[in-house]
Formats: C-alpha cells, sequence, structure tokens
C-alpha cells in the first residue's frame, strides 16, 4: 500500500479522474471497478454524461452507494456535442490538481496506479513546483478487458512537444497533466478525431513556456480499449491529424511525418 495510512496525507494531492460515457453499459464497470480499486484515497471521479438510455446512470449510481465514501464521486449527466465536448466540461469541474481521462472501457493498470503516479513525481500538495505532466505506458485491451499486446508507440525517454512529430507518443489516458495548465487550453472542437493530440501538445508547449517538468513514471498506467473513435475513421483521422502536425511543426516536417505514417498503415496490412 502507498502513502494512505500515515500523516503525510494531507500534504498529497487531489486526483482527478474524468469519465466520459454514453450508453458505455457494456464497458463501464471494469472501468469503475479500477478506480474504486485505487489504494491512493484523494482521488476525484468525474463521470460526464451524454443522457446514456441505457443502463450507465444505474451502474454510476451503484458505484457511487458503495465508493463515495472513499473517493469524490460527481456525476453530471446532460446532452453535448461529442466526445471532446463532454471532456471540456469534465475540465471546467475539475478541482483536483491532476488530471487525467479515463473512458469507459479502460482502466488503470493495477489498484497502486495513482499511487505510484504521485510516487514517482514526489508530488506534495499545492507545490508550485510539481511538473507539468507526468506520463508512462499503455497496453491494449480487447472488449472483455484481456491484454492483446503493448501499444506499438512506445513513450520517449524525455518528452516534450516535438515528441508528437512522429505520432501521439503517449496515449492520452496515460497522460497526467497539472489541472491549472489544463484549464487554460480546452479540446478544439474543429477536430473530429484528434482534438487529444492536439490537446496534449498544447499543455506540452505551455510547460515548455513555463520550464515545468515533465515526468517519465517509466511504468505501465493504463489499460486501453483498443477500438475507438479514430481507430474506427482511421483515414480522416490521418488527414486531420496531417492538418494539426502542419499547424505545430510546419508543412514540411508534418509531409514527411505523414508520409511515414501512410506507408507503415500499409506495411501493416
Amino acid at each position: 500500500m502507498y502513502m494512505n495510512q500515515d500523516n503525510n496525507n494531507a500534504a498529497l494531492p487531489l486526483i482527478t479522474i474524468a469519465t466520459v460515457t454514453y450508453n458505455a453499459e457494456a464497458t463501464l464497470q471494469r472501468t469503475l471497478d479500477s478506480v474504486a480499486a485505487q489504494d491512493y484515497e484523494k482521488i476525484e471521479h468525474l463521470i460526464v454524461d451524454g443522457v446514456s438510455t441505457d443502463r450507465t446512470l444505474s451502474l454510476v449510481q451503484r458505484y457511487v452507494e458503495q465508493n463515495n465514501n472513499r473517493h469524490q464521486i460527481r456525476l453530471t449527466s446532460g446532452p453535448d456535442d461529442g466526445l471532446y465536448d463532454a471532456m471540456n466540461k469534465a475540465l471546467s469541474l475539475a478541482t483536483g490538481e491532476y488530471i487525467v481521462f479515463l473512458n469507459a472501457g479502460d482502466k488503470l493498470h493495477t489498484a497502486d496506479t495513482i499511487s505510484k503516479v504521485v510516487a514517482c513525481a514526489k508530488l506534495k500538495k499545492g507545490n508550485l513546483r510539481n511538473p507539468a505532466i507526468i506520463y508512462g505506458e499503455t497496453d491494449l485491451v480487447d472488449d472483455e478487458g484481456r491484454f492483446l499486446r503493448h501499444r506499438r508507440l512506445t513513450t520517449p525517454e524525455n518528452l516534450s512537444w516535438k515528441s508528437f512529430l512522429s505520432g501521439m507518443r503517449v496515449c492520452h489516458q496515460s497522460f497526467y497533466a497539472r489541472t491549472d495548465l489544463a484549464k487554460t487550453e480546452s479540446y478544439n472542437l474543429s477536430y473530429r478525431y484528434s482534438a487529444d493530440y492536439d490537446w496534449c501538445i498544447r499543455i506540452m508547449k505551455k510547460a515548455a513556456k513555463r520550464r515545468l517538468r515533465i515526468v517519465n513514471t517509466h511504468l505501465i498506467l493504463t489499460d486501453y480499449l483498443n477500438e475507438g473513435m479514430t481507430t474506427r475513421n482511421h483515414r480522416k483521422s490521418l488527414l486531420e491529424r496531417l492538418r494539426l502536425m502542419a499547424r505545430h511543426y510546419g508543412w514540411t516536417k508534418a509531409i514527411s511525418a505523414h508520409g511515414w505514417f501512410i506507408i507503415r498503415a500499409i506495411i501493416k496490412r
């Protein structure tokens, strides 16, 4: 067990885990279970629902009843303009010092994942020297939560905004951002598939400008559900990613990098 039974507990930061849902009854339970199992006590779990019509809200209500005495759980349900709009709502609601997005079907890798993140980065409540970003590796799982493989894009030893020229080197669900920075950078709703890629780059640019640290935990942090919106719309997402790369890195570098993505996609077939 990590750090949840000594007098230093009061000095530890609140961590916000944000889960966006819409008709997610098939995969949500393992996400809720993985948060409930965390041995780190100072967790705020935000669940932002898009007015689900299946059993999603019933699952959440039972989760709240069973776990609200351990973690701060907050549910909001209302219409939204899609995934990234709902994630912006979560950003506006977050009160923790760090935020990470863990959507339905995804889970924290182990019961002490949050404790390890806090310990690796040596986080202290309210410390302005706390790193801007904490990151780690990701495993891919299937619809039943079974391990498929390690994520193909491994994390760089030293992450910076320039690292993403070669793709999204850190999975969004393994990217913990300081909430004070995150709240200044909303997800751009003009991007349908890659707003998270753009958001991470902007957060890292802000970290560089403020000369804040980015910490590599060297740990697997997340089990990520393999099938997602970007996976289902691969060609459209590649074109959108090209525009994003050009915006951040210039057209020459974007076209060069994107050409390799296309070749790599063909080779994988």
